[in-house]
């Protein structure tokens, strides 16, 4: 996988034509900004134990700490940090029964509150796992960026423009100061689906003409809300309805298979799209306020159209498949197959590790996270993840205002969704939009 310079422009190859640097977490200090060699220097030996912290207690954060301590044998899981104490003790209690002796987090390095991110980050910690909702990413990768920490950041990185705008800059800092920064994309880590894009890429299917990607499914989880929750804690504790904290279903689940289409297309990014989308089966407010299914199109200046469609509605046909057609044939990227004038099928059926939970791809990402820094060789691959955020957002843009969203329109939206505080009180929910009436900032 190639890591990518600072361009937000939708083709690979044009030039920079606009850069914003965004504030989101405070003005850097002058160490923050200076280059970080004793992080190389104190882990730059295959034999040196790392050090990891999670940021973001959830299910989700609970996982990646896993994978993480499968990755590498010599790590150990040190500091935790979550807005809410018994989100953190309930993590922390699956992790130890997962991990076992890599687990050793005192409880000095636990870590609860709005700030709480910031105390880890002030620990000795050498990797820090950014895994809470979405909308605290950039904020929190920035600040993991400036202490000088390696960073793995879950998908997606943000979820609204100023947000990509700000990880941009942040992936930038990162390679001033030689510090990794892995995504929570891990398709692009999957052995097979790497098998199978090469052979796309080698021109076994022609010219790419159409590419689908598909994550239909049924309702998820919900939390009903407690009498005395404020309207922030239920928020946060709900957080997938509500569209500042999560992104809605295109941006925090769907970024996978958009990421992916925009890996077979060599990173190249849509030039606009239009869409549409609705809110016909979760309306209960229980639901907050996003949408439960979306229709986009995207459509690339070589001609190439990208449809992605999404739905979360119980009783309905479940369809995550992911296609490319070209002018040779079509990829089947779920099943690993080829088409048409050659065929060809992956050896290995797709998630069977042939080597036990190493071969998974939730582990690979973390063993090149590793393995850069041991081997002080750092890697970026922050600005695809922002690019593949940021096109899962314009597809949201579409969907809910009803208006085709160029790229540069979407990156250059001013559609801020950060709350005006960060505090335990009132927070209005936003009104469901409505295509035709809700507007593009």
């Amino acid at each position: 996988m190639n890591d990518h310079t600072e361009d937000h422009s939708p083709n690979k190859n044009q030039s920079v034509s606009r850069r914003t640097f965004l504030q989101q977490a405070g003005t850097a200090t002058a160490a923050g900004l200076a280059v970080a060699p004793a992080v190389w220097a104190g882990a730059g030996n295959k034999t040196d134990t790392l050090r990891v912290g999670l940021i973001g207690c959830g299910s989700r954060g609970s996982g990646a700490a896993v994978n993480a301590m499968q990755a590498d044998s010599n790590t150990r899981l040190v500091a935790l940090a979550d807005i809410f104490a018994d989100k953190l003790k309930a993590s922390a209690e699956r992790i130890q029964k997962s991990i076992g002796d890599q687990y050793a987090v005192d409880p000095s390095q636990e870590f609860v509150g709005f700030d709480a991110y910031e105390k880890l980050l002030s620990t000795d910690v050498d990797v820090v796992l950014l895994t809470t909702p979405p909308h605290f990413r950039p904020a929190h990768l920035k600040r993991a960026i400036e202490a000088g920490k390696h960073v793995f950041a879950e998908k997606p990185v943000a979820v609204d423009a100023p947000g990509v705008r700000s990880v941009m800059e942040t992936c930038r800092l990162a390679r001033q100061k030689q510090l990794s920064i892995m995504s929570g994309l891990m398709l692009r880590y999957s052995k097979a689906m790497q098998e199978t894009v090469n052979r796309i890429h080698d021109g076994q299917l022609g010219k790419i003409v159409t590419l689908q990607t598909n994550y239909n499914i049924n309702g998820l989880w919900s939390h009903p809300r407690k009498p005395e929750w404020s309207d922030m804690e239920w928020q946060l504790r709900n957080w997938y309805y509500f569209t500042w904290i999560s992104g809605g279903q295109l941006v925090e689940q769907h970024v996978h298979g958009l990421d992916l289409m925009s890996w077979v297309m060599q990173d190249e990014y849509p030039v606009k799209c239009f869409g549409l989308g609705g809110r016909q089966s979760r309306t209960d407010p229980l639901y907050g306020h996003i949408f439960d299914h979306h229709a986009i199109c995207y459509e690339y200046s070589g001609g190439q159209r990208c449809f992605a469609f999404c739905r979360q509605q119980d009783g309905t046909d479940i369809n995550t498949s992911q296609l490319v057609f070209g002018e040779k044939g079509t990829a089947d990227l779920n099943r690993n197959t080829l088409s048409g004038s050659k065929t060809w099928r992956y050896s290995q059926a797709r998630g069977r590790a042939r080597n036990g939970v190493q071969d998974l791809p939730y582990v690979q990402e973390h063993a090149a996270l590793f393995n850069s820094i041991r081997t002080s060789s750092p890697l970026c691959n922050g600005e695809y993840a922002a690019k593949s955020s940021l096109m899962a957002i314009m597809g949201r843009m579409a969907s809910y205002t009803g208006k085709s969203v160029s790229w540069d329109e979407a990156w250059n939206s001013k559609e801020d969704l950060t709350p005006a505080e960060y505090t335990f009180g009132p927070l209005p929910v936003p009104p469901v939009a409505l295509p035709g009436k809700t507007k593009f900032f």
